[in-house]
């Protein structure tokens, strides 16, 4: 009795190769190893360990090449190739041809990359008949939609454990299959889903099983990487989330014991960083800062250190508990503002305040963690003007910008909310298809929002003494990628017009809104950098000054990214 589950491939522009560990399925290896340990379960991971390659672009976002139209190597650059993650798709069908396993689980997480999902099933169907099985979040969300994919036999909706240990009971020892919980199936043409129920207690599930996967394939800064969650589901009720689909509306943490425990073990299997996922890991301040302290006295002299890559709630985040992580070895904070206005974070039911993060912010930056916020760009009731404020606001702290483009997540409140939308193809759930626009925020303003990131994240990874004027660091440019981002910026700011440098030179972007990156520029006034540093925008000093504008036919790239006059 042999089961496969597989992480399949995905396409797109760009991937999060730092955070593709298949957690989900460890965690179904481990849960049969438990129940029903004479069952064969072998994790085969076909996204991460696999040299990327140029695809062609689908025809549904043919409308991207005005956007993303240049391979642009400056630092302002955004997307052009299209590519396929992970092995293709008959190097899988012919593993699972050879291995023979008695069934087949495909993980199907993310909504956009359903088709990856279909295509690897298909592969794998013209080589053996075999039964699959999917499971994820993108399942839970829509799981009528992939069942009536012919390749599609089974479908396990919300959080897979028990479900899965009771579907290998139908499967291999002929169980009722109307016995097992949170199962859709197809029976003569017809489609039918069973009751649902709850996952077991998270007491009861063992830690995930990592031992199929190769340990370099997942690493940060060139360190092992392992993924631990403390929790499931989240107490909030945010409009454009759907992790309630899949985790359901309880809230439940793990014992601090448990997790401490999974925590050194990996340390002693060689883990150097660990990668807390949850979607509210500091909800629970009192169990969490528990966990701290058990952190800082086992590993504050080890060459360990944690981040928690999916973001952390500054709601729950205060002066102790953010010494105590930094004590604990934390080193970087991800944190969501969404808007820095109270009218948008209410509409999107979101009980967090504008204050709170200020506050959040300065202490940590005060304790030295490196800070990623992110924004929301194109929220389907926000006014462009209010995007320009967060944009604007976040560029005066000391933290890295993180653009999210919006897109709609199936079966979200906030999909339920927007009818025209209904029945809009999932491939156009992820943010570098701009799929959304409204009332308040075209596609050319998107992109243009999404350009402003880049230039404004440029300035602030300038080294730089406490305080300088743009004009004095373009006159005095440092080296590298660095030049020629100022010598770019300096051309729009004397032109309006934005450069992209390419292989065959420089060539003028199209399809943004000049006027709304300049008044972004000038509204902006100053920023700060990552290490606290302030740099001025004296933009009119730059175009009234004696600098002398460059040209295109002005400008050199050496091999070594340094920009030069010829």
């Amino acid at each position: 009795m042999k089961v496969l589950l597989i992480q399949p491939p995905v396409q797109d522009f760009y991937d999060t190769d730092i955070r593709l560990q298949p957690l989900g399925l460890a965690y179904l290896k481990a849960i049969a190893r438990k129940f029903l340990p004479e069952i064969e379960v072998k994790v085969c991971d076909f996204h991460q360990g696999y040299p990327k390659k140029t695809i062609s672009l689908p025809k549904e976002f043919s409308y991207l090449r005005h956007y993303w139209q240049l391979p642009d190597k400056s630092p302002f650059a955004g997307f052009f190739h299209y590519y396929h993650f992970g092995a293709d798709f008959e190097t899988i069908a012919e593993y699972v041809h050879r291995e023979k396993p008695d069934l087949v689980g495909i993980s199907s997480l993310f909504s956009p990359y359903y088709r990856e999902v279909i295509a690897t099933a298909r592969a794998i169907r013209q080589k053996t008949k075999v039964p699959i099985l999917l499971g994820g979040s993108h399942v839970s969300a829509m799981p009528e939609f992939m069942l009536r994919f012919e390749e599609i036999d089974y479908v396990i909706v919300g959080e897979g454990e028990k479900p899965f240990v009771e579907f290998l009971r139908y499967f291999f020892y002929g169980k009722a299959i109307e016995e097992v919980p949170n199962l859709g199936y197809k029976r003569d043409g017809r489609i039918y889903f069973t009751r649902q129920e709850e996952n077991y207690p998270l007491d009861i599930i063992p830690p995930p099983d990592f031992s199929d996967l190769r340990a370099h394939n997942y690493t940060l800064s060139g360190k092992k990487l392992a993924f631990v969650i403390t929790s499931r589901s989240c107490p909030h009720r945010c409009s454009f989330c759907s992790v309630h689909t899949t985790f359901g509306m309880t809230y439940r943490r793990r014992k601090t014991s448990d997790v401490f425990a999974e925590i050194k073990a990996l340390v002693e299997q060689g883990y150097k960083i660990i990668d807390f996922e949850d979607d509210n890991l500091t909800f629970y301040k009192k169990e969490f800062k528990e966990l701290c302290y058990k952190l800082k006295d086992s590993f504050s002299n080890r060459d360990v250190s944690f981040v928690a890559m999916n973001g952390i709630s500054y709601l729950s985040l205060d002066d102790e508990m953010l010494g105590l992580m930094k004590e604990a070895r934390f080193t970087h904070l991800n944190l969501s503002l969404v808007s820095s206005n109270q009218t948008v974070l209410r509409t999107t039911k979101r009980p967090h305040t504008v204050a709170k993060y200020l506050q959040v912010v300065e202490q940590a930056w005060k304790l030295g963690f490196k800070i990623i916020s992110y924004q929301i760009l194109g929220l389907p009731f926000e006014s462009l003007e209010s995007m320009v404020q967060t944009l604007v606001f976040h560029a005066r702290l000391p933290v890295l910008l993180g653009p999210s483009l919006f897109y709609l997540t199936p079966n979200s409140p906030l999909a339920h909310e927007m009818p025209a939308y209904h029945g809009i193809d999932p491939i156009y759930a992820r943010g570098s298809a701009m799929a959304v626009e409204t009332p308040y925020v075209n596609r050319r303003e998107l992109y243009t929002l999404f350009l402003a990131n880049r230039i404004l994240n440029f300035l602030k990874g300038l080294n730089l003494t406490h305080m300088a004027k743009l004009s004095h660091v373009i006159v005095n440019p440092p080296s590298g990628k660095a030049s020629l981002g100022l010598m770019l910026l300096q051309h729009f700011l004397a032109h309006g017009e934005l450069l992209a440098y390419t292989d065959k030179g420089f060539i003028a972007l199209k399809n943004y809104c000049a006027e709304l990156l300049r008044n972004i520029l000038e509204k902006t006034k100053y920023i700060r950098t990552r290490d606290g540093s302030y740099l001025y925008l004296d933009l009119r000093e730059i175009r009234n000054s004696a600098i002398p504008f460059l040209e295109k036919k002005d400008i050199a790239l050496e091999k070594n990214g340094r920009a030069n006059l010829k």
